[in-house]
């Protein structure tokens, strides 16, 4: 589950195309040699230049690069993690976009957050070879490298010089081979959600059966994590968004977020969302459609096709962070969405939320928000995104997993949790 909603980020659907293109063909054609060279190195010379392993590590690094909204799944692994090692300091490497949102979980201290731009080839070689570094000099007892799709991060922990290296392993199982370097080689399980991998991902630290994780506690649900405002951040934020959008005052206001990002399939139809929005105009409520900057000619075009767009609102680009959204989102009744990181956002306050799974399963992906309604239809290809695939669908482009969930289904959801929302120290009419 990729979060696509990264405030600042200013690249084209076509040019995002082609940048995952080229990142499956580095991650193939100069992934695989690297693990395979980092692996017999390993087996080589490498303990010479390693920490010595230990199951009571003081220093430990976790790697979660590009998912802003697994950010949230993952709040559970750092809770685990601080519970089972208390005297423990805790660092964490991600790219620079997902920063503000790591902030606001604050399971991390900043003063021990590395970032990575990623905005372009020289950023990326520039900040990786000072991540390299930063790693070295840290003497890092323990890795826990929480990524699916990419070996870039196993790559990372297996240079890190960490003793203990936790990560994802494909075991018997064909595909996403990232070496053998993974000391605490965890079986990546496309039948649990990600949440309870990521919390086995640290239990392996401790853990020596085989496949790690054997002596785990059992499955649970989770509580996410809380958004926690200044004192009349809210309110103000709202007093903006009326003054800015009139139109909004006074109505109950259900948000949009139609974009796909990276990966158009993963959208329900646009004249689905078109045909709800429709509906609930006429229900009396106000109707804000919310993405990216490059998003906007979209929910622009969501607007105008809805015969009362005086009362539906683009507010794509408008919100400035992640910390603004969340403001936004307890002025709102509903969000609708397709699999993203908005979704996930939603978790962090007591707005509810339609979320909108098929190329991905809800399975691995929803979030634990008990406000939450996934709607996911099991055809016999879906899920076909997973991490033995690097997300590459094999779909010719009729995502028939979303088409099929009908506008008439999602409306009378959509009535039902409109009806008992209640967003958290605003009322809906504010």
């Amino acid at each position: 589950m990729l979060s696509n909603y990264n405030i600042g980020t200013r690249i084209k659907p076509a040019d995002a195309r082609m940048d995952i293109r080229f990142q499956r063909m580095v991650d193939r054609w100069v992934g695989i040699p690297a693990c395979a060279a980092l692996s017999i190195w390993h087996y080589g010379v490498g303990f010479i230049f390693r920490r010595a392993e230990t199951n009571a590590p003081k220093r430990i690094l976790v790697i979660l690069l590009s998912e802003m909204g697994s950010l949230v799944l993952a709040e559970p692994m750092f809770r685990r993690v601080q519970d089972r090692f208390p005297n423990a300091e805790i660092h964490m490497m991600l790219f620079a976009r997902n920063r503000q949102l790591l902030d606001l979980l604050g399971v991390v201290k900043k003063e021990n957050v590395m970032t990575i731009r990623d905005d372009s080839l020289a950023h990326l070689l520039r900040d990786l070879a000072k991540a390299i570094w930063w790693m070295r000099t840290n003497k890092f007892d323990a890795v826990l490298d929480c990524e699916l799709f990419s070996r870039i991060s196993a790559i990372l922990s297996g240079i890190s010089g960490a003793g203990r290296r936790a990560g994802f392993h494909r075991h018997t199982q064909e595909g996403l081979y990232r070496g053998s370097f993974i000391n605490s080689p965890v079986a990546y399980n496309p039948y649990r959600h990600l949440s309870h991998q990521l919390v086995t991902l640290a239990d392996s630290l401790q853990s020596h059966t085989v496949p790690r994780g054997k002596d785990g506690s059992l499955a649970a649900k989770f509580s996410p994590p809380i958004f926690h405002p200044e004192p009349g951040e809210i309110e103000s934020e709202i007093a903006k968004l009326h003054h800015d959008h009139p139109a909004l005052a006074g109505k109950k206001l259900v948000l949009l977020y139609p974009s796909g990002g990276l990966l158009s399939i993963r959208a329900w139809p646009l004249q689905h969302y078109v045909e709800v929005a429709e509906q609930l105009l006429q229900d009396g409520c106000a109707v804000g459609v919310i993405g990216m900057p490059e998003d906007r000619p979209l929910a622009e075009q969501l607007r105008l096709a809805c015969s009362d767009n005086a009362n539906c609102v683009n507010l794509a680009g408008y919100t400035r962070s992640v910390r603004h959204l969340m403001c936004l989102f307890h002025r709102a009744s509903l969000l609708i969405t397709n699999d993203g990181g908005p979704g996930q956002f939603a978790a962090m306050t007591s707005m509810p939320s339609i979320v909108f799974f098929g190329p991905e399963t809800p399975t691995l992906y929803a979030s634990w928000s008990p406000n939450s309604y996934a709607f996911y239809l099991h055809l016999p290809c879906s899920p076909c995104l997973t991490a033995y695939n690097h997300r590459n669908s094999p779909c010719d482009g009729d995502n028939q997993c979303l088409k099929r969930i009908l506008p008439a289904e999602v409306l009378a959801k959509a009535r039902e949790m409109i009806a008992v929302s209640h967003p958290s120290g605003v009322h809906a009419n504010a």
